[in-house]
């Protein structure tokens, strides 16, 4: 089963687009595919994909209720369907106070029990609600989570729970992660949790033409700690696209989505975007990265073939049983 959390400790490393990509991507390659979002902030996976109008509702019923074993209904029906056929556990407001709520629920059960806290298995809950309780695995190929940047007990058990990572970095920048940063990233957690942590990946993300880009890409390509499968240029156009047409990259190349301006006013439609050759290669580099995650890290068979069904355009086609080996280069 393909499982991964999509995590980088830096902002602007489209963390959150490629999650949607990646889980677009596997599902049209016949995986079936469960996104959970743990990102409380706006600007997120769940409105990405329009889902979650509970997520301000202190009433509803939501993951972390069924996290900390007090839902308030099925876990089933937290499960919505996006567009494009994958399926998302929406954020809620409820994941920001998620240590707090956990203090509490520690406090109760350690003392009933007699437990010390050191004890408490904090980090496990949601491996064992996904797992245990729900069996996930007997219904999805897929499951990848979109998780908070803060090192926490959310992100802790969204890690611990999954085992994989895959990172998104940026060229160059202060607080961007650097190879040795990604090594003690994760032997920091491994040490925390106190369990193996894979890393499937590293994905530059935002790549320009610059010496300074070019020359952190290089660093990348050339370390034999990590893999580093594809670059994805600098495509803000593309990515910025994605949250006007409430979907992944692939939607807005086939849906020709484009924000422009009309009459003193910036609108968004479909059917306007040009076609262009980089933006298809980048979507290929996108199918790239979700087979490589599927077959070299999960050893999982996928369909490498993807149609592009283009509004009001011949349509185009990925074709990845092209590629003999799958070498980094900048989309």
């Amino acid at each position: 089963m393909i499982t991964a959390v999509v995590y980088s400790e830096s902002g602007g490393t489209f963390k959150t687009t490629m999650t949607a990509n990646v889980a677009v991507a596997l599902q049209r390659m016949g995986q079936k595919t469960l996104v959970i979002d743990l990102d409380p902030q706006e600007g997120n996976l769940t409105s990405l994909f329009d889902v979650g109008t509970q997520r301000s509702d202190p009433d509803a019923d939501n993951l972390v209720k069924h996290v900390l074993d007090m839902p308030d209904g099925d876990f089933d029906d937290l499960i919505e369907t996006s567009d494009e056929g994958v399926d998302i556990i929406p954020s809620h407001d409820m994941l920001g106070d998620f240590t707090s709520n956990l203090e509490q629920k520690i406090s109760y059960e350690t003392g009933m029990q007699n437990m010390s806290r050191e004890e408490y298995p904090r980090f496990e809950l949601l491996y064992e609600l996904l797992w245990e309780n729900q069996e996930l695995h007997e219904e999805y190929d897929a499951v990848l989570i979109d998780p908070n940047a803060r090192a926490e007990d959310l992100l802790y058990n969204a890690i611990f729970a999954l085992r994989t990572l895959v990172a998104p970095v940026k060229p160059a920048g202060k607080g961007n992660l650097s190879l040795d940063g990604l090594e003690e990233l994760v032997g920091n957690m491994e040490n925390e949790l106190e369990i193996e942590i894979g890393l499937s990946c590293v994905v530059p993300s935002g790549v320009g033409q610059t010496n300074a880009h070019q020359q952190y890409q290089q660093q990348f390509e050339d370390t034999e700690a990590f893999d580093t499968p594809v670059t994805i240029g600098n495509r803000e156009s593309l990515m910025d696209a994605m949250w006007e047409a409430r979907g992944s990259a692939f939607k807005v190349v086939e849906e020709r989505w484009k924000t422009f301006e009309r009459g003193g006013e910036m609108v968004s439609e479909s059917g306007q975007r040009r076609v262009r050759d980089r933006e298809i290669e980048t979507l290929r580099r996108l199918y790239v990265l979700a087979r490589f995650i599927a077959t070299e890290t999960f050893d999982t068979a996928v369909d490498p073939v993807m149609e592009l069904d283009i509004q009001d355009h011949e349509n185009r086609t990925i074709d990845l049983r092209e590629d003999e080996t799958v070498e980094a280069t900048s989309a």
